[in-house]
């Protein structure tokens, strides 16, 4: 048995970026800010605030709403999961890009639901 599995709350980035490869085949792309709060260990040690960025993939549906109503700054709840991209390069460098591909999704916050 295996899980991939992925739980986000965080900011959106910036405004989404869609593009259709075909009739309703809508896929948006925005990165996502989560952030943990800096803090003091056990031996005093202060950790600072540290903040991870995340690609977020959205298909069909999700990716048209996305468009409607997701912008920059919205607080969103995201359960998804990984997925590991590969290509090459003009320079036939292997590159490699992990995404979370949302399943389901969840504003947060205040002033966010559509009008």
């Amino acid at each position: 048995m295996s899980v991939n599995k992925v739980i986000l709350l965080g900011n959106v980035g910036r405004d989404p970026e869609v593009r259709y490869t075909g009739p309703g085949q809508a896929i948006a792309e925005f990165p996502l800010a989560t952030t943990e709060r800096a803090y003091t260990n056990a031996a005093g040690v202060q950790v600072p605030e540290r903040t991870e960025w995340h690609r977020i993939v959205m298909n069909g549906r999700n990716a048209e709403f996305a468009e409607r109503y997701i912008r920059k700054g919205t607080k969103l709840y995201i359960e998804g999961k990984l997925r590991t991209r590969v290509w090459e390069d003009r320079a036939s460098i292997k590159r490699y890009v992990t995404e979370v591909y949302v399943d389901t999704f969840d504003f947060l916050g205040r002033n966010t639901q559509p009008q």
